[in-house]
């Protein structure tokens, strides 16, 4: 039901019961100088007061809006007043219904009136508590005590200390009794909702009965003085006061909004209560005078009762305050710990522990102002990825904090070391003597070249590290990346090494940057093209396929080596397209002399393939497309792949494998230069070994060289693998190659790579023969 409506129907009621209250209190005013000659007049208001109240908490207990307890507890709120009803009524019989008014109460009124202040008591009981902690309860303890005594004061003082008089009049202590009650429901209520809480119970609905019981209380303590008047009862104002607060408070009730449970906001202003409690009793005391002895006692004593209370209260609330600021302190405390944790982890790493490149800036920031010369140096690990991709990223991460821990260990006071990213590290030098730079760099590298054991394989560290030193005009930035160029130099010239910023270097990597771009550039100008080298038979040299190699003709510095552009690819990432584009015209070409020259076109197409392809999403798709478009028969095709690409990429063996599955031939290219030539042999479906020139034609080929040549044919042909020697430049060297049971070569000595043009001659001079 909307609010508006409850709203609506709650006027007429609170209109009645506002009047009837008016009118009670009319009545009794009227009573206290004017002898009334119909005294039950003044008793009808008031059943029906307790009718309109049980009708309003009725209506509360039965709204679908609130909770479960809410509505228990109005419903028992309901049956109270509806009991009070019948409890005015036997009082009313008691009083008007002899044959002279009276302020007697029968033992049915008694009973009434108990059941009905039982009932709201139950109610009050049942409601929800708030959580609380000890020294809240003991606080609470002493509040109720202060409260309890200043009322007992207060009643005894102004009622119960006329008990004579009360028994007197009203012909039994069940007048007394009743004030008590009532009072001790308004101290429940009080408790209720200053303290304790009331569930989801509308706190200002509390507020209006225990005010309501707490006024009640007091106006039903007025019939001391009413002996000589005794067609007026105090319950004429003291039950209209209590009926029509509790009609107040359901109306109150029905005007709350429903909503969840609300967490008690601690309250930090000081509690009233005991401060004027104390007053309160004081100044009972000073108005009771000496004329009673005994009264003075009882106030004197009540009065030390409270000051002792408030006493206990006060020792309380400073071991609270105490123990409030030791939290406070000890949080304080937390706090500061964790401050300084927060600014360590915002400024190292938490891998390694050293500092990361937020720390080095400012150090170095700060260094820079203060003057002076600094060095920095920058260092990475070289092929580190192989580490992860063969031992895993944990052995990875023990690699990478045992040697944060060696440099720490080598730079010690000397400077200060940061961890970059990655694998990459820089070390910050202040104010070294002459000559001690250079024995810092090489004692650097001869301790990170110590062996680090990685759950049980020996790992050998080595690094490129780029050194530069500072200038007045330089800023962290600048410092860092002079370094960071130099240690690129470094690892450009094989690494394991350390090498000096040279100004050079700039134009070097400017000139790389703009390599980079016009590389980006050479698929669409035609100027990249293939050439094939033919692949022979030994001894009689017939071709037994072609390698196609990419070449870059640049239109300002002419024919571009592929040992620049093709590692400038891998690292723009432009290899990608680069492949694709190589893959696409090699296709297409076989196909063509397939189509041309049948049986006599090239057996075999061999193609590279570079690491960065593999690990590409799709990529073995992306080839099944290109080929199918170019119409190539796949058995032609032979992917070649190096042993530093299948181990640089996680998914390098199953691109592999998947290649193999589409029919085509796999050829791992370079043998024997990589780190794990035979291990791979299991892995990878490999169809052709192709011996690294190295061990041909190179300085090892005379020596161990040769012995590695004709070990390897040996297991090839065990493991039905076909042996291609790289690199052959002179008869000499296809002679032993033979003789060691090789029967596939390739080099200078047989052809250098040619055109399609070229290759097309020699395929028709080819055919002709035949």
């Amino acid at each position: 039901m909307p609010l508006t409506r409850h709203l609506t129907r709650d006027r007429a009621p609170m209109l009645a019961g506002g009047v009837l209250l008016a009118a009670s209190f009319l009545w009794f005013g009227a009573g206290l100088g004017h002898v009334h000659a119909h005294p039950v007049l003044g008793w009808l208001p008031l059943p029906v007061m307790a009718g309109l109240a049980a009708h309003s908490c009725r209506r509360a207990a039965r709204d679908p809006r609130f909770d479960a307890g809410t509505r228990r507890f109005w419903h028992h709120v309901s049956l109270a007043c509806a009991l009070l009803g019948v409890g005015i009524l036997a009082n009313a019989h008691d009083a008007v219904g002899g044959t002279a008014p009276s302020q007697r109460l029968g033992p049915l009124t008694m009973v009434l009136y108990l059941a009905v202040t039982a009932i709201v008591i139950w109610a009050l009981l049942r409601l929800p508590a708030w959580q609380r902690s000890r020294a809240d309860w003991v606080r609470f303890a002493l509040d109720s005590c202060v409260v309890l005594v200043t009322t007992s004061a207060f009643l005894w003082h102004f009622s119960l200390s006329e008990h004579q008089l009360w028994r007197a009049q009203t012909g039994s202590a069940a007048a007394m009794l009743s004030i008590c009650m009532i009072s001790f429901v308004s101290m429940i209520t009080f408790a209720k909702v200053a303290f304790a809480g009331a569930g989801l119970l509308n706190r200002r609905a509390l507020y209006h009965l225990a005010t309501g019981t707490a006024v009640s209380s007091v106006l039903g303590g007025l019939s001391p003085f009413l002996i000589d008047k005794p067609y007026l009862s105090s319950s004429f104002v003291a039950v209209s006061t209590a009926a029509f607060s509790v009609q107040l408070a359901a109306a109150r009730q029905m005007r709350t909004a429903p909503a969840g449970p609300r967490p008690r906001r601690r309250s930090r202003r000081i509690n009233p209560v005991p401060y004027v409690a104390v007053a309160a009793a004081d100044a009972l005391l000073l108005l009771t005078g000496t004329g009673d002895p005994r009264e003075t006692v009882i106030m004197e004593v009540a009065s030390v009762l409270l000051t002792a209370l408030v006493i206990a209260r006060q020792i309380v609330v400073l071991r609270d305050n105490q123990q409030l600021l030791d939290t406070v302190d000890a949080s304080l405390t937390r706090m500061r710990h964790y401050q300084r944790q927060l600014e360590h982890d915002a400024t190292h790493d938490k891998l390694t522990d050293v500092g990361n490149r937020a720390f080095f800036e400012h150090r170095t920031g700060e260094l820079l102002r203060h003057g002076g010369t600094l060095h920095v140096l920058v260092l990475d690990l070289d092929d580190f990825k192989t580490v992860n991709d063969r031992l895993g990223h944990g052995m990875g991460d023990v690699l990478i904090s045992t040697v944060a821990a060696r440099l720490d260990r080598v730079t010690g006071s000397r400077g200060t070391v940061a961890r970059l990213g990655g694998d990459e590290f820089v070390v910050l030098l202040d104010d070294l003597a002459p000559g001690e730079l250079d024995t810092l760099l090489d004692t650097t590298l001869t301790v990170l070249r110590d062996p680090v054991d990685l759950n049980g394989t020996q790992a050998l560290p080595r690094v490129s590290l780029g050194v530069t030193d500072s200038r007045h005009t330089d800023d962290p930035q600048e410092l860092l990346r002079r370094a960071d160029v130099a240690m690129y130099a470094a690892k450009a010239a094989g690494g394991d090494r350390w090498a000096w910023f040279d100004p050079i270097m700039d134009t070097l990597a400017e000139e790389t940057a703009r390599l980079s771009t016009d590389l980006r550039r050479a698929i669409t100008g035609e100027q990249l093209h293939l050439l094939y080298q033919p692949i022979v038979t030994l001894p009689d040299g017939e071709l037994a396929g072609v390698e196609a190699l990419l070449r870059w003709r640049h239109p300002e510095h002419g024919l571009v080596s592929p040992d620049i552009f093709i590692p400038l690819a891998e690292r723009n990432g432009f290899i990608i397209e680069l492949g694709y584009w190589v893959l696409d015209q090699a296709c297409r070409q076989a196909a063509a002399w397939q189509r041309d020259y049948g049986t006599d076109a090239p057996p075999r197409i061999s193609i590279n393939v570079s690491a960065r392809q593999l690990a590409e999403p799709g990529f073995t798709q992306a080839i099944a497309g290109i080929i199918d478009r170019a119409g190539v028969d796949r058995s032609r095709l032979l992917i070649e792949v190096t042993e530093t690409a299948v181990l640089s990429a996680d998914t390098a063996v199953q691109a592999i494998t998947a290649l193999k599955a589409l029919g085509l031939q796999i050829a791992l290219d370079d043998f024997g230069t990589g780190h794990s030539s035979l291990s791979l042999l299991l892995d990878c479906p490999v169809d052709v070994l192709k011996i690294d020139k190295s061990f041909v034609s190179g300085d090892a080929s005379d020596g161990t060289g040769a012995v590695i040549v004709e070990n390897i044919i040996g297991f090839t042909n065990g493991l039905s693998m076909k042996a291609v020697a790289e690199g052959v430049e002179t008869p000499e060297q296809a002679a032993r190659l033979l003789a060691a049971g090789y029967r596939y070569a390739q080099g200078y000595h047989f052809a250098r790579p040619m055109t399609p043009d070229e290759l097309a001659r020699s395929l028709q001079a080819r055919q002709r023969v035949s």
